[in-house]
This record gives C-alpha cells, sequence and structure tokens, in this order.
C-alpha cells in the first residue's frame, strides 16, 4: 500500500477498531524520549471491553508476534517499558515511520508499520534488515546489502541468519502454509500470527492439545496454547537453547496439518 495519509489509514476499514502513532520533530520511539508512545488510547479500549486487561500481542505483516505486558495508572493503560522498547528496537522503528493499531481479536492487534517518502505513506510488508540510514530526511529508503549470515553454533546446528531470501525453497512440501519467525528477546512461546492464521485458513487443535516440533534429527513433544481465539505453542524457548538461536535470527516454520488442523512445525534453519 502505497501514497496513503494518516487521515486515509484511519478511514480505511473502520469496521475494526484502530489508532495511529506518529512522532513529533525531535523525538524518538524510546519510552524514555516520550512516555506517551506507550499508552493505549481509552476510546479504542472501551471498543472492546475486556479485550486489553493485562497484556497484549502485536502481529506484523510478516508473521512476527511480539506479547507486552500492560499496567494501568490514573493517565491511562500503557504497555510496559521493557516490551515497548523491544517491539521498538526489532524493528528499527525510525522518526519517519507511522504505525496503524487494529483490533483483531481478544488481546491480538495486528501493527502495520509504514515509512514516510515524499509526503506518502508506503507500507513495510518484510523484516526490516536495519535502521533507515535516511531516517532524518523524507525520502525513500536507499537499497541496502544485507548483513553477513551469522556463523555455526558450537553444538553443530546453524544460526538462522536475520533475512530469509525465498523461503519457499526450504518447505519439504510446496503446499504447506508457512511464516518466518525472526526472534526477539522473549522466546517463551511460539505465536502464530492473526494474519499468517488469516492468509492460510488455519484451524488448531484445543488448548493443551498435543503438538510436534519437527526438526531434521528429533521430533520433540510440546501443546497448543490458545489465547483470546489465536494460538501459540509451548516448548519454544527449550529449543532456542539447545539450538542456540540468538536475538535476531530467523527461522522457517512450515505448518504440517492433520486435515485442516494444524499439528506440527517443521522447522528449518536457512543457514545450515
Amino acid at each position: 500500500m502505497s501514497g496513503k495519509s494518516v487521515y486515509n489509514l484511519l478511514q480505511d476499514n473502520v469496521s475494526k477498531p484502530r489508532f495511529c502513532k506518529s512522532l513529533s520533530s525531535g523525538e524518538t520511539w524510546s519510552s524514555k524520549s516520550v512516555v506517551t508512545n506507550r499508552i493505549i488510547p481509552e476510546e479504542f479500549v472501551r471498543s472492546a471491553p475486556g479485550a486489553f486487561e493485562h497484556r497484549v500481542v502485536f502481529s506484523v505483516r510478516w508473521g512476527n508476534s511480539w506479547q507486552l505486558w500492560l499496567q494501568r495508572d490514573k493517565n491511562g493503560l500503557f504497555m510496559e517499558e521493557e516490551d515497548w522498547d523491544e517491539f521498538v528496537s526489532d524493528n528499527f522503528l525510525g522518526p519517519n515511520d507511522v504505525l496503524l493499531f487494529t483490533h483483531a481479536d481478544t488481546m491480538f492487534i495486528e501493527v502495520q508499520i509504514y515509512k514516510q517518502a515524499s509526503y506518502h505513506l508506503k507500507e513495510i510488508t518484510s523484516a526490516p534488515l536495519q535502521a533507515d540510514p535516511q531516517a532524518e530526511v523524507v525520502t525513500p529508503m536507499p537499497q541496502t546489502s544485507p548483513p553477513a549470515p551469522a556463523p555455526a553454533s558450537t553444538s553443530g546446528a546453524r544460526q538462522a541468519g536475520a533475512h530469509v531470501n525465498n523461503p519457499e525453497q526450504y518447505l519439504s512440501n510446496p503446499s504447506n502454509p508457512f511464516f518466518v519467525k525472526t526472534l526477539g528477546k522473549k522466546i517463551d512461546v511460539l505465536y502464530v500470527s492473526h494474519l499468517v492464521t488469516e492468509k492460510y485458513g488455519l484451524q488448531f487443535g484445543p488448548h493443551n492439545s498435543t503438538m510436534f516440533y519437527l526438526l531434521p534429527n528429533e521430533k520433540i513433544e510440546a501443546n497448543t496454547k490458545i489465547y483470546g481465539g489465536c494460538a501459540c505453542f509451548n516448548g519454544w524457548a527449550a529449543i532456542c537453547r539447545k539450538y542456540k538461536l540468538k536475538q535476531g535470527d530467523a527461522v522457517v516454520c512450515e505448518l504440517e496439518r492433520s486435515g485442516a488442523v494444524v499439528t506440527a512445525v517443521r522447522l528449518h534453519f536457512p543457514n545450515e
């Protein structure tokens, strides 16, 4: 999507509650710069009673998700400073960026990131590789080279690079649904974003039902968790530790189904 203004963003698909965030001159997205960056507007909260009480999950176009804990004080409902700053850091947010937040489901918010270029907005639809070198001027972002691949780990497993070209090439079955997970600071569970679920029409087993992680030399049992109507899988932290995955590493997550229900996640390390 390009050529949009902030007003246009708020008018599109108004059936779902949404709000925008942008910066004034001299501000940054850091919590220490502008505390109100972390606030969730009361009008948005009231539009979905009970949906945002203790935590929220942000999902973006390329399938990544972030869990942010919430706290309320006399000034409103705020996202925890550490969680907000992690989201800002992971997405290299700059002063010319505009964020559009749309209520997807209980506890879940879809976040669209736009870059301002020549007084228009262009949506970012893939994981950013680095901070915009032209962040202080309103011009299109130039092409840059991706970072060098991460080195192999001492365990024999290889770390996944932060950028994955043509992730479809790693799939064992080209017709399987998939997404690319780029690791953030928190790795407690593997979320399947609302956008990915809608894109492929995914279905999941009930809360605490058995699922499996499929790796090159092993099969690891875990459980499906359902929160606010959206799915995630536990056991992810143990896999990240075992395969020495670090913040910024990427993994191609191929979803295996029995009938229409997701029963396993086949993990591919692109630099292996």
